[in-house]
């Protein structure tokens, strides 16, 4: 079957109960009321804190076949899914799902207890590291393909009943003997619990694992006590060397530099950039270095914007912190700098991943944007974008917002080199969708940009504009005349060698990620 961007989708998935094809932005509604808290009753003085994470998959009543899942805003330093694997390994525990909101290098670990049955199923919003190669070659290894869905479409899941979480083992770097919790402070601050949030609310068990639990009560909290049953506390939940860097500071690469000016140009030539605006920026380097463009835009023009949102990182905090914004709403903080911003300044706001994204709810900010600006793996000649495999279909990325800010923004912008490593970037059709090209308005490279051709208002606004305004065919032969047409990579067709189905925001199928033959 081929869903409305021409993607071949199976008839039948093993393993995926519900195939939906994208049909486009806001097709697919609701049809009943979401999921709803399992109602459990809190008897008076109990004792939440347990010995042991032994305890407390005890305590829960984890068994073979159930769900677990896991937050990432410890990213590449977390401690805590190994920590919980490892136990459920030991009991004995075998068939079970890792619903994690996302996944990094340091889960690598998992390729052991997937070979040993212990997780059978994975749901994230990507794969990296070895991890990801390993399930790209190895596919059978799970009882079905892994399940990727972008920070919105997950919220969306969950409070859907798509989803249903079992037991959330939540990290939280500070928590109170009654299981308030919250990332902004403690050694192993994170900052933001965006992507905490929605597991607390909506798991049958929560279980706190702490690495700093203090008698005095926490305020504010990003996890009430109300959601949660268990508190573990354990020496360090994290590195944190891997959880967040001291400050991410803007790139200095002439390409990425030139690339983010065209963008913050690009923003101001469309009327974008004005006062009372709001924005995002992707965490890529060109995305980022566009803050530095549009902030001598913003202090030359006397312009306030009312708000960004993110992925926040320090760069953003400051531009809150100097009057550039009004507010920052933050479902995930990337830097310590940003930490700190969240820990002190008032109208830095922490989010729920549902607040951020959801489409499914009566107002996530990402439909409040004026812009965002993204990064990606590679585009085609139908502006689709795809930031989850490489250019031999390995997995090793991750959907994040992406979908979810593009379909959300009044003007979505796609940053990234016309080559990279002597490939071309623009592709006659992209190894695997994630961000559909109806939601995508310009793609912006050092050698050029391109508009969609759909958004004519765009490119009349620009079409005087001094800018290298160009048809994204040009664009592309551009690259192929510099290092040629690169060969397809050549993908199983066989429904056991189908190692993801990438799930658009509203549930419905955008693409299968195949295994390559080579």
């Amino acid at each position: 079957m081929k869903n409305a961007i021409g993607r071949d989708i199976p008839a039948h998935i093993s393993g995926i109960n519900n195939i939906r094809l994208y049909e486009g932005a806001g097709v697919y509604k609701p049809e009943k009321s979401g999921a709803g808290k399992k109602l459990r009753v809190g008897k008076p003085h109990t004792n939440k804190i347990l010995q042991s994470i032994d305890e407390a998959i005890e305590k829960t009543g984890l068994k073979d076949g159930q769900t677990i899942s896991f937050h990432h805003h410890l990213r590449n330093g977390d401690y805590v899914m190994k920590m919980v694997v490892e136990r459920i390994a030991a009991k004995g525990i075998k068939n079970i799902t890792i619903a994690a909101s996302s996944l990094s290098p340091c889960h690598d670990f998992l390729i052991d207890y997937i070979k040993d049955g212990t997780v059978t199923a994975l749901e994230s919003s990507g794969l990296r590291g070895q991890l990801g190669k390993y399930l790209t070659r190895h596919p059978e290894a799970l009882q079905k393909p892994t399940i990727i869905r972008s920070h919105g479409g997950r919220a969306r899941a969950i409070e859907a009943g798509e989803l249903h979480i079992d037991v959330a083992f939540m990290a939280a770097p500070t928590c109170d003997r009654q299981g308030n919790a919250t990332g902004r402070i403690g050694k192993s601050a994170f900052g933001s619990m965006g992507y905490a949030m929605i597991d607390a609310a909506y798991a049958d068990n929560v279980v706190l694992i702490t690495d700093n639990l203090v008698d005095e009560p926490v305020h504010p909290y990003s996890i009430p006590q109300t959601q949660v049953d268990y508190i573990v506390p354990v020496e360090e939940i994290g590195d944190p060397a891997g959880i967040a860097s001291g400050a991410i500071r803007i790139t200095k690469s002439p390409t990425q530099l030139l690339i983010a000016k065209y963008a913050a140009e690009v923003m101001e030539k469309t009327g974008i950039l004005k006062e009372g605006f709001s924005m995002q920026l992707g965490s890529g380097g060109a995305s980022l270095a566009a803050a530095k463009f549009i902030r001598e835009k913003m202090e030359a023009q006397n312009i306030t914007g009312s708000f960004g949102i993110g992925g926040v990182t320090g760069i953003f905090s400051e531009m809150l912190k100097d009057g550039l914004f009004k507010a920052c709403y933050d479902a995930q903080t990337f830097d310590t700098t940003a930490v700190q911003s969240l820990a002190e300044n008032p109208n830095h706001i922490e989010i729920s991943a549902s607040f951020y994204a959801n489409p499914w709810n009566a107002g996530p900010i990402v439909n409040d944007l004026d812009v965002v600006i993204l990064s990606a793996t590679e585009v085609d000649l139908d502006f689709n974008v795809n930031v989850i495999t490489d250019s031999n279909g390995v997995c090793m990325g991750a959907s994040g917002g992406h979908s979810d800010t593009a379909a959300g923004a009044a003007l979505t912008i796609i940053v990234m080199p016309l080559i990279r490593g002597r490939l071309p970037m623009i592709r006659d059709h992209v190894q695997n969708v994630v961000t559909p090209g109806n939601d995508v308005d310009v793609i912006i490279t050092e050698r050029g940009i391109a508009i969609n051709p759909k958004r004519t208002d765009l490119i009349e606004k620009l079409s005087n504009s001094g800018l290298p305004i160009m048809k994204i065919e040009k664009l592309q032969q551009m690259a192929y005349d510099f290092v040629g047409k690169p060969d397809e990579v050549q993908l199983s067709d066989a429904d056991k060698d189908i190692v993801a189905v990438v799930e658009y925001r509203d549930g419905s199928i955008l693409d299968v990620i195949r295994k390559p033959l080579v």
